[in-house]
């Protein structure tokens, strides 16, 4: 049920030891083993890209293009085989994997689409007969790293616009999730993606992440993770001179208008908190809701936590499964320890379930004080934190106070309100009575320490190509 791990590597399968497991979250079960990559292995990867980079750059464009459709449709054609082994080394329901899946195979057919698309321009010279030029070409080869908690979406939006773009790639997965990748991966080979245009490894993440970003022949780097990790690659990538695109933490804020109705609002707040268990940094998390309603939301907010089933992914009835690693349970449990003793009211959930699983139950708290480490800290977890206001501007003041900024929300029936929250909002994102944020064809990303740089949209694939201006004065020597 769980399929065999290996390297991709200039086309070829590679199983190399030493390896390390790969864990079912809910039960702790052994799923597989997972191969290490050398700095031998690495520095074939990297070759294998370097080598493959002439052919596929100079591929008509609508090749690439259709090449990244058919993967697109392959995607959705072994969706139901890709979703059940994303359960299993993810932990998140099989609904919430399958409708990543078509999401994935959507920014294919969205990258395809814009390949068919050639940026460039020219115009007159100063001189008759003069003209300027201004081309876009491929970067090069991309180092692309991904995380866990998306192992499908985030792992496309980064290789997709990439080979769209005329680039080749090495990839690094997350270890957590790595059948999800190696499985994307064999579709676009399927497709008919040259040898050597995509190579994907894992090992240890630090090894690799200095490897390819120290390696002369790597010219972007492109990465999804955590603010901390995203800092020493956005360090490592300067020393270098290398171009980077960062997608890091957000700590996002809501802003509960005093019009909402609050069992409705609280309703579809509950449904985007928990959502993969809240690890997912977009994830409505600091609630900022008008006094008025204030107590109706809450009490609200936490009967719909209560009633959320949590289980084995592969339970259609569950909706929320395990948190990745045992240790964030510890971790939400000390967050909410540490606001209760602040002064905050737990009012729904606040304890992991079983020590064999990983399961916490959706909590939420109420009366969080700004001091709480939740409020200044990304939970990256089922947490919920709730704070009355009386003055929007209290508000919006309170949403902006942490160092993120990658999406806000809002929810309110005035389009004054609606504006004022948008326009004020210090964040790349923002979502007015929609928490829904990541579409291929809008671009996606924050501000501050929530990284720089955008994934999606039009200008996607403008991240992994270069400028050439080319000034021709005419043959007439």
């Amino acid at each position: 049920m769980y399929p065999q791990l290996h390297h991709l590597i200039g086309g070829r399968v590679i199983s190399s030891m030493p390896s390390l497991d790969v864990i079912n979250p809910f039960d702790h079960r052994v799923l597989g083993q997972l191969p290490v990559a050398s700095q031998e292995e690495l520095a074939e990867a990297v070759r294998s890209a370097r080598e493959a980079a002439s052919a596929w750059s100079s591929m008509p464009a609508f090749a690439r293009a259709a090449m990244l459709r058919r993967a697109a449709a392959l995607v959705r054609e072994r969706s139901a085989k890709l979703a059940r082994a994303m359960v299993l080394e993810s932990g998140k329901p099989l609904a919430e994997a399958t409708a990543e899946l078509e999401a994935a195979a959507e920014c294919l057919d969205w990258s395809g689409e814009e390949a068919r698309r050639p940026e460039g321009y020219m115009m007159s010279g100063r001189q008759p007969g003069a003209r300027f030029t201004v081309a876009s070409q491929p970067i090069g080869v991309v180092a692309a790293f991904s995380p866990w908690n998306f192992p499908a979406v985030t792992f496309v939006k980064k290789i997709a616009p990439a080979l769209a773009a005329g680039c080749t790639v090495v990839a690094k997965p997350a270890e957590e999730t790595p059948a999800t990748a190696i499985g994307i991966a064999e579709c676009l080979s399927a497709a008919g993606l040259p040898a050597g245009a995509l190579n994907v490894v894992f090992g240890d993440p630090s090894m690799i992440s200095t490897y390819l970003i120290d390696h002369p022949g790597v010219a972007k780097v492109s990465f999804t993770g955590s603010t901390a990790v995203g800092r020493k690659l956005a360090a490592a990538a300067g020393a270098n001179l290398k171009m980077a695109t960062l997608e890091l933490g957000g700590h996002a804020p809501v802003i509960v208008a005093a019009d909402c109705d609050p069992t409705q609002a609280a309703g579809l707040s509950a449904a985007a908190k928990f959502r993969n268990a809240g690890q997912n940094c977009t994830a409505p998390t600091r609630f900022f809701v008008a006094r008025r309603i204030y107590d109706a939301f809450a009490s609200a907010f936490a009967v719909a936590a209560d009633a959320i089933p949590l289980g084995n992914g592969l339970d259609p009835n569950t909706r929320m499964g395990p948190l990745i690693h045992a240790r964030r349970c510890d971790a939400i449990a000390a967050l909410v320890d540490d606001a209760v003793s602040g002064g905050a009211r737990l009012v729904a959930g606040g304890a992991r379930l079983r020590s064999e699983s990983n399961l916490f139950a959706p909590t939420v708290l109420a009366d969080v004080p700004a001091r709480a480490r939740a409020m200044t800290e990304e939970p990256f977890g089922p947490l919920a934190l709730i704070a009355p206001f009386d003055d929007l501007d209290d508000a919006i003041e309170q949403a902006n106070a942490t160092r993120y900024g990658l999406t806000g929300y809002g929810l309110t029936a005035n389009p004054g309100v609606a504006e004022r929250i948008a326009s004020s909002l210090r964040v790349g994102m923002v979502g007015i009575n929609s928490f829904a944020l990541a579409f291929p064809e809008a671009p996606f990303g924050g501000v501050g320490e929530s990284g720089y740089s955008r994934e999606g949209g039009p200008d996607s694939l403008s991240t992994y190509r270069t400028t050439k201006f080319v000034h021709l004065a005419g043959f007439g020597l």
